[in-house]
């Protein structure tokens, strides 16, 4: 399905050397935050104490975050199961018990609502915090892997190798975002990049499926203008699709609350980098990797040396 359709071919390889040095340099500056700042992780990658609290009716989460906010708490509050359930993620604080928190924690809540009760608190440690993020950065790494062969069974290494490079510069760039201003970098949040990791990958196997049909049919175009027409030909798609995409992710931006915030924004900017990386990234990396027709289209062998051969 298709809004409009495009008569005259866009020449994005023309600028592709523009656009990869605003790419390197933005690439750059996110390592560089990265590498001084880091990253604000959450109680599940640093440890700190879960607090499971009981109401008779629906719980006010707002206003359970501003009453443990007053008190001087540094807390995550989310619904947990049920409207009732309320589950309170707090960080470690030096010399206090679990015990002595939940009596706090409880009489603090009463205060707000007698039917409050606390119904567990546990003890997340430092360990189990950096067990998380050894397998968030293993689940990363897999999926690129995955992703390059993919690409390469279904293109050619080349297109796998692009598609990589366009994709990690994507999830880098979302990381140095929350180094920058240092959002809290949570799981939800490691969720929403390996979903920019699949989301963008998508985008840059359509460019690359119609890369690959260009060749065979535009047989005297040079690589740049075969990229230029493949480009032009999808964006019509990338509207629609990108479109509908981040108007999904704007919605749990605005209306999903504290629990959901830093999860749309990391998939909202990865939705624009998604789309700038297929397009503007992946694509003249295949011209500097040298992409040809060649690569795809089989010679034809001549049948009279065939059956010669054969004869023989």
């Amino acid at each position: 399905m298709e809004f409009f359709k495009i008569r005259r071919v866009i020449p994005f390889m023309r600028y592709a050397l523009i656009f990869n040095v605003i790419s390197l340099i933005t690439f750059l500056a996110a390592v560089f935050f990265l590498a001084t700042r880091g990253l604000n992780y959450s109680i599940e990658f640093t440890g700190g104490t879960l607090v499971e609290v009981s109401y008779k009716q629906a719980a006010d989460v707002q206003k359970i975050r501003d009453t443990l906010k007053h008190a001087g708490y540094e807390s995550e509050v989310q619904n947990f199961g049920s409207s009732q359930d309320v589950l309170i993620r707090m960080p470690i604080e030096k010399g206090q018990s679990s015990s002595d928190l939940s009596q706090k924690i409880s009489a603090l809540l009463k205060t707000q609502d007698q039917s409050a009760e606390v119904r567990r608190v546990e003890f997340v440690g430092p360990q189990v915090g950096a067990e998380l993020a050894q397998y968030g950065a293993l689940a990363l790494l897999v999926t690129a892997i995955g992703i390059v062969a993919y690409l390469a069974l279904r293109f050619e290494w080349k297109f796998g190798l692009s598609a990589i490079i366009a994709n990690l510069h994507d999830v880098v760039i979302i990381l140095g975002f929350f180094a920058f201003f240092r959002w809290e970098f949570s799981l939800p949040v490691l969720a929403a990049v390996l979903a920019v990791l699949g989301y963008s990958v998508n985008e840059s196997v359509v460019v690359f499926d119609r890369v690959r049909e260009n060749f065979r049919k535009m047989r005297k175009a040079s690589t740049p203008d075969v990229i230029d027409a493949a480009i032009t030909g999808t964006i019509s798609r990338t509207i629609i699709t990108h479109g509908s995409t981040q108007a999904m992710v704007t919605t749990m931006l605005i209306f999903g609350g504290p629990a959901l915030h830093y999860f749309a924004l990391a998939l909202t900017i990865g939705i624009l980098f998604g789309i700038y990386s297929s397009v503007l990234v992946a694509s003249p990396l295949l011209m500097w990797l040298r992409v040809t027709r060649a690569q795809f289209i089989k010679p034809k062998r001549d049948r009279r040396d065939e059956h010669e051969g054969a004869v023989v």
